[in-house]
């Protein structure tokens, strides 16, 4: 079962927190079943103190490809969770689809994904294994 990692999980992972997501961030690593959507990528090499080590490290996660059609799916996700009248970032957005795309469930603290996950096919790791 490959998951995909979101920055705020991978954040809380390396500051020595605890919860159903950290574990499954190690769960996945350990087991080399951890992928991440291009655009936590860039999020994670955004950190300008991100040290050599840890920028090796996300650069060698597997990596899910943009699939032919996504930028217009994402768009169409996103006007769907806006038309709710629920909060939809971009880049919330852009992860969701891509997770959505591969059909990998999203490990993830941001309770904002929720509304992806209510509104479409994205999974959500809820803390049950």
């Amino acid at each position: 079962m490959t998951v995909a990692l979101d920055t705020s999980s991978i954040i809380a992972f390396l500051g020595g927190d605890s919860g159903p997501d950290v574990f499954a961030v190690e769960w996945a690593l350990d087991h080399s079943l951890a992928v991440i959507p291009p655009v936590v990528l860039s999020e994670l090499l955004s950190d300008p103190t991100l040290s050599d080590d840890l920028r090796d490290l996300f650069r060698s996660l597997p990596l899910l490809g943009i699939t032919d059609g996504y930028w217009e799916r994402a768009g169409r996700l996103r006007a769907q969770i806006l038309k709710t009248g629920k909060r939809a970032r971009l880049a919330d957005s852009l992860i969701a689809q891509s997770c959505i795309d591969h059909e990998v469930a999203l490990v993830t603290r941001d309770k904002d994904f929720r509304h992806f996950a209510k509104e479409s096919l994205l999974k959500v790791f809820d803390g049950a294994f």
